[in-house]
């Protein structure tokens, strides 16, 4: 009996071994189908696909694979690095003042309140002028011309006479006191400086060509003598701008009258400067049309202090009025195309999903969501197109496909 089940043993055995081994050979294939199958592409650059690990051949990173549960949804999940290399940002959604924008076209000109005339106090002739061309940057205590005169030998004269009689007979006469400090104040009236003069004092000699210094920082913008030129009291030599600051001017409509006044702090674009936008105050709105139009003029004074403006660029006066508080994000958040307008919803690590919002009022900043977002929730602001992008390429489909219009 023992010797007849031998054989019926090893019959199911054998038959036992031979299913396994078939069910391990049809499992390493499928393994093997599936990873013929597997895709690998390059997080920066979508367009690259590969059917084995490797390096992009654009950039050089590791290559990953294609995920196809990726595709089943619009989510999308980007990683550390790629969230560094693409610059997203995420921000939270707030409510913010946000209102209708007047844009005004402008011209930056010369605040005339920071101009210097440089004109000769004394009669004379000019030996030497320090600056000869316009357009040059001149400094405060600058030497700008030298000057023969004899007003000023006649005042160093007199100085030096009451300087003597201070020495001699100050101590018993108080008066000459007085005197000394007439005569010095004469010489500081007539241009020059305490140390020039305090010079004249300590070599007890006249100064016949006297150096003239620059009194304020500046372009020089008009020269009006040369060399060797006689000059009368009070004849002009220099005309020097400060542009640490400007003035704004712009033309209003008598309807955009009403949205600024003088003392409101408006917002300047300057051409050829767009990402930095200058504050500036209103100081004047004239009260009088031009004649035969309905055009009256605007002046606001802004701040220059690293002199990148200069005088004649055009420029943008941007006022905001009917300011009120709403749900609003960056402009650059908003993705635009034929079905609406939709943002990027931060749902998790890295992980951002296209929503549909509807917009209403908008200016050069912001945009206000009338639908589609809630008060914190979070979004991706800078790289927005870019996660557009990456949906469209890696997963070849539309991100707002099957998503109802707002």
């Amino acid at each position: 009996m023992r010797v007849q089940l031998i054989p019926v043993i090893i019959l199911i055995l054998f038959t036992a071994c031979s299913k396994e081994q078939k069910k391990d050979e049809h499992q390493h294939g499928q393994a093997k189908s599936e990873e013929a199958e597997t895709k690998y592409t390059c997080p920066m650059h979508p367009q690259i696909v590969a059917d084995a690990p490797g390096a992009c051949p654009i950039c050089g990173m590791d290559l990953v694979p294609i995920n196809k549960s990726t595709n089943e949804n619009n989510d999308l999940m980007l990683s550390d690095s790629q969230m560094k290399l693409a610059n997203v940002t995420i921000q939270k959604v707030s409510k913010m003042p946000i209102g209708q924008t007047l844009v005004i076209n402008a011209r930056l000109t010369v605040n005339e309140e920071q101009s210097e005339v440089i004109s000769s106090r004394a009669a004379g002739r000019i030996e030497k002028l320090y600056v000869k061309e316009t357009g040059r940057t001149v400094q405060r205590g600058e030497p700008l011309y030298e000057l023969y005169s004899e007003t000023l030998l006649t005042l160093q004269k007199e100085y030096l006479l009451a300087k003597e009689q201070y020495e001699s007979l100050g101590k018993t006469e108080s008066r000459y006191v007085s005197f000394l400090n007439a005569a010095e104040k004469k010489l500081l009236l007539y241009g020059l400086t305490k140390k020039q003069i305090d010079n004249i004092a300590q070599s007890k000699s006249l100064q016949s060509r006297i150096t003239l210094l620059s009194p304020s920082s500046g372009i020089v913008t008009e020269i009006n003598a040369a060399e060797g030129q006689y000059l009368p009291e009070g004849g002009l030599i220099y005309k020097i701008e400060d542009i640490s600051k400007l003035w704004v001017e712009a033309e209003l409509y008598a309807d955009e009258t009403k949205s600024v006044k003088p003392g409101d702090k408006v917002t300047v674009r300057v051409s050829g400067y767009e990402s930095s936008q200058v504050e500036a105050k209103v100081i004047f709105l004239s009260p009088e049309y031009r004649a035969n139009t309905q055009i009256t003029v605007m002046r606001a004074a802004m701040n220059n202090a690293k002199l990148q403006f200069k005088p004649g660029m055009q420029a943008q006066v941007l006022f905001t009025h009917s300011s009120r508080e709403a749900l609003a994000i960056p402009v650059d958040a908003v993705i635009r195309d034929g079905k609406g307008a939709h943002v990027y919803v931060q749902i998790g690590d890295n992980t951002f999903q296209p929503r549909m919002v509807k917009t209403g009022t908008e200016d050069f900043e912001l945009v206000e969501i009338i639908e589609g977002l809630k008060e914190n929730d979070t979004i991706a602001v800078s790289g927005a197109y870019l996660l557009y992008s990456e949906i469209k390429l890696k997963k070849g489909n539309d991100p707002m496909a099957g998503m109802p219009g707002m």
